[in-house]
């Protein structure tokens, strides 16, 4: 299918902003940052082009045509040899990528998530409604007190809770849409991850041990994190139905703030007598539950699946 006129212009323009982009990168490099002579005749302080290009192990005349604007596609090595030239930050680094029509942008591999020291006192601030920040990769990076007590254990990984827990000692009631919409949020970030052995652990083992996931996975669902209802149980207390509100924190990539309202004044109330108990009386809750249904015939001591 040929291309219209309007997406011709489009990539055009993005190809000038391209070119001047690289421009303004090399600019600022100037030899000594690279461990390069000044040399003679230099009109600019700057990096040359053919500099770069060296610098970078491509061809002058391929990199002379990103910066003049050329229809050409550069490859993600190309690109990630310039970028580690130029010394881009993750924001421009990121920019270069959607310049140059990389359909995602790859993210640098094991690296911590720096938390902006203002999110866990807004998370806190919000108590008493249960809150988190959570990572493209449902690792929850932090959380207040209140979303403690409602999901105890879900402090680690979401997704690892919901899919490898028993259903009847699961704080997150689990539904068929519920288990789709997670895995296609995770699958939609997943592009952005490929490389990442972190990534590709957590979706191993959880295909290895969760038919449910495996499946879900299988299908190829891709989503983004939306607003909706969502059920909690707790053994002290019961269901809790919340309203989930999703709000993306562009300082992280991909992470959200999850925020968990109750719908009307009894799920509130519910939620009041449960962050009201004791620690203690909380976990009994737990306890009791797993010496009920979870006590080995040969009398061991029950396992708290949650604790």
């Amino acid at each position: 299918m040929s291309e219209t006129a309007g997406t011709r212009a489009h990539r055009a323009t993005k190809r000038v902003q391209l070119a001047e982009f690289l421009k303004s990168r090399r600019a600022r490099i100037t030899p000594a940052d690279v461990g390069l002579l000044p040399g003679p005749r230099r009109r600019t302080p700057g990096l040359r082009r053919e500099e770069v290009a060296q610098l970078s192990g491509i061809g002058i005349t391929w990199y002379t045509w990103l910066e003049q604007g050329r229809p050409i596609n550069a490859s993600v090595q190309v690109l990630d040899a310039i970028a580690r030239t130029l010394r881009l930050d993750p924001a421009e680094r990121a920019h270069l990528y959607r310049l140059a029509d990389m359909p995602t942008v790859p993210t640098t591999v094991g690296t911590e998530v720096a938390i902006p020291p203002g999110v866990p006192l807004i998370l806190e601030r919000l108590d008493p409604l249960p809150a988190a920040l959570v990572s493209p990769k449902f690792d929850v990076l932090a959380q207040n007190g209140s979303y403690r007590k409602l999901f105890p254990g879900f402090t680690d990984n979401v997704l690892r809770r919901v899919f490898l827990t028993p259903d009847c000692c699961n704080p997150y009631a689990r539904n068929a849409d519920d288990l789709r919409r997670m895995v296609a949020y995770l699958r939609g970030a997943y592009a952005k991850h490929f490389d990442d052995p972190q990534w590709q652990h957590l979706v191993n083992e959880l295909c290895a041990r969760s038919r449910d996931f495996a499946t879900l996975w299988a299908s190829n669902d891709v989503a983004v994190p939306v607003s909706l209802i969502k059920q909690a149980r707790h053994p002290a207390i019961g269901s809790i139905t919340l309203h989930l509100t999703n709000l993306a924190l562009p300082l992280i990539d991909g992470a959200w703030i999850q925020i968990f309202t109750p719908v009307d004044e009894e799920q509130d109330a519910r939620l009041a007598t449960l962050l009201a108990m004791s620690d203690e009386q909380r976990d009994a809750s737990w306890a009791d539950h797993a010496a009920q249904w979870h006590v080995p015939a040969e009398g061991r001591s029950a396992h708290v699946v949650l604790s």
